[in-house]
């Protein structure tokens, strides 16, 4: 007797389609029949510049414990995380990824006949991690593609336990500033989680960004929620973390699971947060990098989002898919947005200088041919 799968699952899992990430490298390259050295990828806000010598050399000496489990409790690199943001071990959680934290978060405080926050065009997780839990969705319109911070506290009602807010935000780079985050908090109830995603906050020192870890002693309902994927450069290392007030994180510990950071990923991470100089020219080449695509897209007539992260969106205004494959076809991979409800823009990693000219040299190939 067959039996219809999906129609086994929760009702809220049948809603979703699953993640797409950006196209691999390897994945093209079967596809096209072209080797892999020839394709350049700027779809997944990686970081161009490879890891830090810092962070190969601790993983070097950490393989010949390959057959011992991980420290569950992650101790060296929380310590080494508290010390640096000045915090107590306490109120740190690691994840397997930021990701990992905020499907820890959903796990914990989101159920059916409760709602999560967040804006439109803002990160797929958001949605993902509130429907698997049962809980409901409330997107919360835009303001010119960035959050639009006094609807989202407008939407708050008594079922309502977490809001998920970027800073900058992923897929469209927009940012607010300190006193648009300090009216906000100050308008959230207290028993409403706040988590400020700040995965590309490195890439925006110096600025006018506020830094969510100087708010942690006003206000107990907040998280921050941070990541070694990107301006560290681990993304296939999957280490993210949270910091959190310590009864926040208590209850987060409670529901993560077992050895959820391998053991390489927590040696290269500490050895990557002692590289500053490796964080510092990560900023440098993401920053001239950032000048060059937009000087490009200024050449071409194009207009793009303003961007505080590793990424900008480019906008063609028309349906972006057709010129996405004619990229691809000619080895270059971007990420296609219309999942945001962004149709008519691609986002395009910051490389390295002869990747972004590689992407801009066939992008005008191929407006000239449209």
């Amino acid at each position: 007797m067959s039996r219809d799968l999906l129609a086994l699952a929760l009702p809220s899992v049948q809603e979703l389609s699953p993640y797409v990430p950006g196209k691999p490298v390897e994945e093209l390259a079967r596809e096209l029949g072209l080797q892999p050295e020839a394709i350049v990828k700027l779809a997944s806000n990686e970081n161009p510049l490879g890891p830090s010598p810092k962070v190969t050399a601790a993983i070097s000496q950490a393989l010949p414990e390959l057959t011992r489990y991980p420290d569950g409790s992650g101790f060296i690199l929380k310590d080494k995380l508290a010390a640096h943001y000045a915090v107590d071990p306490n109120q740190i959680t690691l994840g397997n990824g930021s990701n990992d934290i905020l499907e820890l978060i959903a796990r914990a405080w989101l159920a059916p006949g409760r709602n999560a926050i967040f804006s439109a065009h803002a990160f797929a997780v958001y949605p993902i991690a509130t429907l698997a839990s049962g809980a409901q969705c409330r997107e919360v319109p835009a303001k010119d593609y960035g959050h639009d911070l006094d609807a989202m506290a407008a939407a708050i009602d008594s079922n309502t336990r977490v809001i998920f807010i970027a800073n900058p935000n992923n897929p469209t780079g927009t940012w607010f500033d300190q006193a648009a985050l300090n009216a906000f908090l100050a308008k959230v109830p207290s028993d409403v989680l706040v988590v400020l995603d700040e995965a590309y906050i490195e890439y925006a020192a110096d600025s006018d960004l506020p830094d969510g870890m100087a708010y942690l002693s006003r206000y107990p309902n907040l998280l921050v929620s941070r990541t070694f994927s990107k301006a560290y450069g681990l993304a296939a290392l999957r280490v993210g973390y949270a910091v959190s007030s310590l009864e926040v994180a208590d209850i987060l510990n409670r529901v993560r699971q077992p050895f959820n950071v391998n053991s390489l990923a927590l040696v290269a991470a500490c050895a990557a947060l002692e590289d500053n100089d490796y964080l510092e020219r990560s900023r440098l080449l993401n920053s001239q990098g950032m000048q060059q695509l937009e000087a490009g897209f200024k050449q071409l007539g194009l207009s793009w989002l303003p961007s505080r992260g590793n990424f900008i969106a480019v906008d063609f205004k028309r349906d972006a898919a057709p010129i996405n494959q004619a990229l691809l076809e000619q080895g270059v991979i971007v990420r296609p947005v219309a999942g945001y409800a962004m149709p008519t823009f691609l986002r395009v990693s910051i490389g390295t200088s002869n990747e972004n000219q590689r992407f801009l040299d066939v992008l005008t190939s191929v407006l000239k041919q449209a």
